[in-house]
């Protein structure tokens, strides 16, 4: 009885560490899909393969049921970002009220913790952001998500990677 309870100590642990390992192969397999993927800047375009699809995109390796068009590393191919003539992008015109409710959403978890750090209402909130992205689409930059909201931020210069 005694050698089988010794056992199970030495058996959790090599379960342990393969389980870990199988984790940090994952996460690196993640960051290398993540790596692959390319977004073009505005003025920009990202240069595609002769089937016309963009480098570094396809199926994924052992899912063959996904029909969409999934980002993977490439082996020998990166997409390159082509550079285009300088445009100068126009910039919408946002208040400084609208510029504080924008910096802030981008700096906390939610649009509620927005309305408490700014002493303001969630509706006011909202319709702040709503405004700033009607801004964005009247001048031909839509920016519909949180995510594209930051980057048209970053564009524009009303925050720098360093303070997200």
């Amino acid at each position: 009885m005694t050698a089988i309870a010794h056992q199970a100590p030495q058996h959790l642990r090599s379960v342990s560490a393969r389980r870990d390992a199988e984790a940090i192969a994952r996460r690196k397999e993640a960051l290398a899909r993540l790596a692959a993927r390319r977004m073009p800047l505005p003025g920009h375009q990202i240069q595609t393969s002769r089937a016309g699809q963009p480098l570094g995109l396809g199926h994924r390796p052992g899912h063959p049921h996904l029909h969409r068009a999934v980002a993977v590393p490439a082996t020998t191919d990166i997409p390159e970002v082509a550079a285009a003539p300088a445009v100068d992008r126009a910039k919408p015109n946002l208040t400084s009220r609208e510029v504080e409710v924008l910096r802030t959403w981008m700096l906390v978890d939610s649009k509620p913790a927005v309305a408490q750090e700014l002493y303001i209402s969630l509706g006011t909130v909202n319709t702040h952001l709503t405004r700033i992205r009607a801004k964005y689409a009247e001048i031909g930059r839509p920016a519909p998500t949180k995510a594209s909201l930051v980057a048209r931020a970053i564009q524009d210069g009303i925050m720098t990677l360093d303070e997200l």
